[in-house]
């Protein structure tokens, strides 16, 4: 296997369709492992990290591909999308994968980083037990721990759909949501595929993802105007690709919840919904994604709805099954291995204690509000106590 390594990734369609091609070879094909995403990563995130791509090649035929990046002082190595993508690996198919992490570990080595962060690695990844094998012989120790559940609807059989969409029908807070939008005006869903009319759309889904987190008091991830940068990149190059599914749902001329979600090798994938705030009380963003579970019911060629990374509680009541993910530091140093599992081992031995753990933020929020002061006010409070 020949390796080459980059610092960018390159305006290159051969490149690009054989990066692809791979990607839908994997064992579990993700759009986020595709070109496109690696592309408008490392366009809207420029000023933050930079690109570390170690290609592997026979002949001239790409058969392993490690989109990676570093922070700006070239000391730590991650994925280049393992802040926007809700799964990361390294691309190849199986039976090869071995060989390849053996051999972007030794660029690793090679270029002189100490530390690597491997975060949404999914668990059942041929990755996985491939570190385990060829991470100690180049110097890296391992830290693993799990990260996050993924919730899934897996479609399964004709029988099986069939039953999924009964189970909707018979969900009477959806059925209330549906009737009393629809007494607003007529309700329907539409999904954009096309970047033409997919462009002036996004100041309105942004708007609207803004507005509800801010009616709860929260920051919308796309207050960050590299982040809405990235979705229009990314939007415009999966569109080209027939990959990009923008869907909404309308009352009447009015659009009352939104998906920037994607089709890719039988997933549709729920990557970032948003709602009208102002209808929460009829729940417009359950009604679009029950609606997107039964179109996809009625979609041979779709095996499986993807709700992705978090664990509110409304994706449960939809999932039948799931996916794990693992966060994984790699360290050249005995000690930063260790104080990575101490950390972790305490942090979750504190939540077992729910007084410890809300002292704990207790001391975190006056050290972080108030400086000395706030430390200052904690020893006065013990020492009135005791």
């Amino acid at each position: 296997m020949r390796i080459t390594v980059q610092t960018e990734i390159p305006d290159d369609q051969i490149l690009r369709r054989q990066w692809n091609e791979l990607a839908l070879r994997k064992e579990l094909p993700q759009v986020f492992d595709t070109y496109g995403w690696a592309t408008a990563v490392s366009r809207a995130y420029s000023r933050m990290l930079r690109p570390l791509l170690i290609l592997g090649y026979e002949g001239n035929v790409l058969i392993g591909v490690a989109a990676l990046a570093t922070d700006l002082s070239q000391t730590n190595a991650f994925f280049m999308a393992s802040t926007t993508a809700d799964y990361c690996d390294l691309i190849s198919v199986p039976n090869r994968r071995a060989e390849f992490v053996a051999k972007v570990f030794s660029e690793l080595r090679s270029a002189g980083l100490p530390a690597i962060t491997l975060a949404n690695l999914p668990a059942d990844s041929a990755t996985v037990l491939s570190l385990r094998f060829h991470t100690r012989e180049h110097g890296y120790r391992q830290f693993s721990r799990s990260a996050y559940h993924c919730a899934q609807v897996r479609l399964g059989l004709p029988a099986d759909r069939e039953a999924l969409k009964r189970s909707l029908d018979r969900k009477k807070a959806l059925r209330y949501s549906l009737n009393s939008l629809g007494k607003k005006g007529p309700v329907t869903f539409l999904h954009l595929k096309s970047w033409s009319s997919i462009q002036p759309l996004l100041p309105d889904f942004a708007e609207m993802h803004l507005a509800r987190f801010h009616a709860t008091g929260r920051t919308s991830n796309l207050a960050n105007p590299e982040r809405r940068i990235f979705l229009a990149y990314l939007a415009e190059s999966l569109a080209s690709e027939g990959w990009l599914k923008l869907s909404c749902m309308k009352v009447g001329d009015r659009v009352v919840a939104w998906n920037y979600g994607f089709q890719f090798a039988g997933s549709w994938f729920y990557y970032q919904p948003t709602f009208d705030h102002r209808l929460q009380q009829f729940s417009p963003g359950l009604c679009l994604l029950s609606r997107i579970i039964e179109e996809a019911c009625d979609s041979p060629e779709i095996d499986l709805v993807d709700l992705g990374l978090g664990a509110e509680e409304y994706k449960e009541r939809f999932a039948n099954t799931g996916r794990q993910t693992i966060h994984v530091e790699l360290t050249r140093s005995a000690l930063a291995s260790s104080k990575y599992a101490a950390r972790y081992y305490t942090a979750a031995m504190i939540k077992t204690v729910p007084r410890v753990e809300s002292g704990i933020r207790y001391i975190r929020a006056l050290v972080r509000d108030h400086g000395a002061s706030g430390v200052a006010k904690l020893h006065r409070s013990k020492a009135h106590v005791q």
